[in-house]
């Protein structure tokens, strides 16, 4: 399965990023062949609607799921519609993108059906 990671770095060591729209960069990692690259979010300093084009460019990358800590409506409405599955690991235990991808292959992330906050448009709460 092609799964994104989102993190704060360039490498699969890097920190994991809770912030699915504003992460720095994602991690693409084949999760049966362990191939990995990484690519930074286009989104990152967008003014508004960075959830979108986060999850446009995940999908552009062929991704059929993504981890992260936490996604808003707009990216939720953005992935759900392209079938791609939304994880969520833990936040604030000092994960890296290699640390999540052993949860995910162990089976231990919590799928996510919904969005799993109201959003922040544009950054203002």
């Amino acid at each position: 399965m092609k799964l994104i990671i989102s993190i704060s770095g360039n490498k699969l060591e890097s920190s994991f990023d809770p912030r699915f729209g504003r992460a720095a960069a994602f991690c693409l990692v084949d999760s049966e062949t362990g191939e990995w690259t990484t690519h930074e979010n286009p989104a990152l300093s967008a003014s508004g609607g960075a959830g979108v084009q986060a999850a446009q460019f995940v999908a552009k990358l062929g991704a059929q799921a993504v981890v992260s800590g936490a996604y808003g409506p707009n990216a939720f409405d953005t992935l759900s519609p392209a079938g791609i599955e939304m994880y969520l690991a833990p936040t604030g235990e000092n994960l890296t993108a290699a640390d999540v991808l052993a949860l995910f292959k162990a089976g231990k992330l919590q799928k996510t059906e919904a969005a799993t906050h109201a959003g922040h448009y544009g950054g203002h709460h």
